[in-house]
């Protein structure tokens, strides 16, 4: 674990275990930098349209406060849960996928709505502004394979226009280096503790998020205004209705 992972992990722990709050300042420390969106082509294949009206993904691209931030925000998504994918139940908290060794990453499953958005399209924000998809086990300041890059196809279909959009970005030499994202096989989704849930519109001032995140918001209302909502759709605002 890198030391910034360390000092996130610590602050959050204690913090929820003392008050149920989160600490909104850390004076110094140094959390990197955002990483640049690159405006890449739409993929060429695309699922095939249905009637219907709901379909989930799973995406795993780094800390999961940015990429549950930024598919918030897309027209079309009902509902964007952070959690944790890769490993099994019994290991799915916090502290334990810290650790690097569950088999699990931060990921984000996003409910949405394939007859305003489709798969394709959230894979062209996924790799475009979501997260740096040529970085192993990493992203930005966060080391560690519970940091990699990961597609989870929760079908075939999926799994087939996943692959097909790597190879195609890759052909296209749209990045400097080659894609490091996995296609996984997808074993179960565990979402994370509340205190995770909306990290990013809850807390725009807490600097990790003000340095690594919102630039990744402003890049997806930038790059795709056509699929950009400004209110983001909650998961706690969801559970309330």
């Amino acid at each position: 674990m890198s030391p910034v992972s360390r000092v996130r992990r610590v602050l959050l722990g204690a913090a929820a275990a003392a008050a149920g709050v989160l600490v909104l300042q850390v004076g110094a420390y140094a959390f990197g930098g955002a990483e640049a969106a690159v405006e890449i082509a739409a993929p060429k294949l695309d699922e095939p349209a249905t009637a219907a009206r709901t379909e989930t993904a799973v995406f795993a691209g780094g800390c999961f406060w940015g990429v549950q931030g930024v598919f918030q925000h897309v027209k079309g998504v009902t509902k964007a849960v952070s959690g944790y994918a890769g490993g099994t139940a019994k290991t799915a908290d916090y502290e334990t996928v810290s650790s690097g060794s569950t088999g699990h990453a931060e990921s984000v499953e996003v409910t949405f709505d394939p007859q305003q958005v489709s798969y394709g399209k959230l894979l062209q924000i996924y790799f475009s502004v979501a997260h740096n998809p040529t970085e192993l086990n990493r992203q930005g300041p966060d080391t560690g394979t519970q940091y990699r890059s990961a597609v989870f196809p929760m079908s075939e279909a999926q799994r087939h226009v996943a692959d097909a959009y790597i190879a195609q970005l890759d052909a296209s030499h749209a990045y400097a280096r080659p894609i490091a994202t996995r296609v996984e096989k997808y074993t179960g989704f565990y979402a994370a503790e509340t205190y995770h849930q909306d990290f990013l519109a809850e807390h725009p001032t807490y600097p990790y998020i003000v340095i690594n995140d919102l630039p990744k918001v402003k890049d997806n209302k930038r790059l795709f205004p056509a699929q950009y909502r400004d209110t983001p759709v909650l998961v706690k605002t969801a559970a309330t209705k």
